[in-house]
C-alpha cells in the first residue's frame, strides 16, 4: 500500500509575513537538483530552520519576492 502524502496549501498575499527579522533570520532561495523547483523563504541563522513563504516559478516571482521584502540579494542553497 501506498504511503497517503499531504501537500501544503499555499499560502495567499494575505497570509505572508510583512517582514523578516534581518538579525535572526536570512533569506534563502532553497532550489531542487531533481526537479528544479524553487521556494523562497527565511532561514532562522540560530536553529537553521527554514520557513517557507512562497513558490519561485519564473523571475517575475523572485522579484516580487524580493521586492515585498527590501532584499537585495539571496543565497541559494541546494
Amino acid at each position: 500500500m501506498l504511503p497517503i502524502l499531504s501537500f501544503k496549501k499555499p499560502k495567499k498575499n494575505s497570509e505572508l509575513p510583512l517582514s523578516f527579522n534581518a538579525k535572526t533570520q536570512k533569506p534563502v532561495l532553497r532550489c531542487s537538483i531533481c526537479t528544479g523547483e524553487q521556494v523562497a523563504g527565511f532561514k532562522n541563522l540560530n536553529t537553521g530552520k527554514f520557513e517557507e513563504v512562497m513558490l519561485i516559478k519564473n523571475e517575475k516571482d523572485l522579484t516580487e519576492f524580493m521586492s515585498r521584502y527590501g532584499i537585495s540579494e539571496i543565497s541559494k542553497e541546494y
